[in-house]
């Protein structure tokens, strides 16, 4: 089954580049278009996308308004910020939210093709570019973030929870720690349903919060 994209961007132009590139790969079915939060919102209900392709700034409706409408009636959906801003807070804002990842609008055609993949496939997908200054945003807040039941974590979850700081899948984890996939699979679960947590990008981040990421 080809994966199911929406596109939300207030640039026709853009968007219709998009589309083109998508178009061309058999994995992908673009389902439809939007040009501002409100519409893709509305057209998310309607097309229930696998992925949405969610710009950040667009008039009306933020992008970060749209992810959160979006995530409560679809809370499955996997949304992509796709964008210009290159702004910590956006990202960090964007991942609590519950994004699966967040990508710059200069990135290459076959990275961008791969993240779409990787997302929908559960995956935390985020610029490279980014990823230092995600980390530098929680390490700069004045107040660290009180800890939420980490205490409960075994350490294997534990090791596990410092892989998914550093965005690795569960092949790459099962691979690093010599455990089947679905081991893996059911820690990761096993990490979200005690910390609370809905998805693998806001685990990540968590790590992040708490110093519990590994080294890259």
């Amino acid at each position: 089954m080809a994966i199911r994209v929406l596109l939300v961007d207030d640039h026709t132009l853009f968007r219709s580049g998009i589309k083109l590139l998508l178009s061309r790969q058999p994995e992908f079915d673009v389902v439809g278009e939007a040009a501002d939060g409100a519409e893709g919102v509305k057209r998310c209900h309607e097309l229930a996308p696998d992925v949405v392709l969610l710009d950040l700034n667009m008039p009306g409706l933020s992008g970060l308004e749209a992810l959160q409408l979006i995530l409560e009636d679809r809370p499955q959906t996997a949304v992509l910020m796709l964008t210009v801003s290159e702004d910590a807070e956006d990202l960090a804002e964007a991942l609590r939210s519950g994004a699966r990842g967040y990508l710059l609008k200069n990135i290459d055609a076959d990275y961008l093709v791969g993240a779409i993949v990787r997302a929908h496939a559960g995956e935390a997908v985020i610029a490279e570019a980014m990823t230092a200054k995600l980390v530098a945003q929680f390490r700069s807040a004045a107040q660290p973030a009180e800890p939420r039941d980490e205490d409960r974590l075994t350490p294997r979850e534990r090791e596990i929870l410092g892989f998914l700081a550093r965005g690795d899948s569960n092949k790459g984890i099962a691979r690093e720690l010599d455990l089947a996939e679905s081991t893996v699979k059911i820690h990761v679960q096993n990490i979200l349903k005690k910390l609370g947590l809905s998805s693998r990008v806001q685990a990540a981040v968590y790590a992040v919060e708490h110093g519990l990421g590994r080294p890259a």
